[in-house]
């Protein structure tokens, strides 16, 4: 028998698991300004992605770099989503520019 379909797709889910926990944490206490963070995994995910030999480990990473571009999307429809009130809201984002600032929409940190 051949597993490697059932663990990559096993696999696959948990990495969809992994990211929507990240995108709702870091929207709560970062805002939309870490979208570069996801940019920069998904570009790393790809590329190693590209230079693995191993098909399953190739797939994985590819998962992974889909998975980080998606959340790019996620993370300012997450935005909106607290906008509507359906996740709570935390009004002074770690990193903003000045210490107690609101954050506004754009999560620029100014006021």
């Amino acid at each position: 028998m051949y597993f490697t379909g059932l663990v990559i797709g096993i696999a696959t889910f948990l990495i969809i698991g992994i990211f929507h926990p990240l995108v709702i944490k870091g929207e709560y206490y970062f805002g939309v300004r870490i979208w570069w963070v996801f940019a920069l995994s998904g570009v790393a995910a790809v590329a190693a992605s590209l230079l693995t030999e191993n098909i399953l480990i190739s797939t994985l990473l590819a998962v992974w770099g889909a998975s980080s571009f998606w959340s790019i999307g996620e993370l300012f429809e997450q935005r909106k989503r607290v906008a509507k009130g359906w996740f709570p809201k935390r009004e002074t984002k770690i990193g903003s520019r000045e210490e107690g600032a609101r954050v506004d929409d754009d999560g620029s940190g100014r006021k």
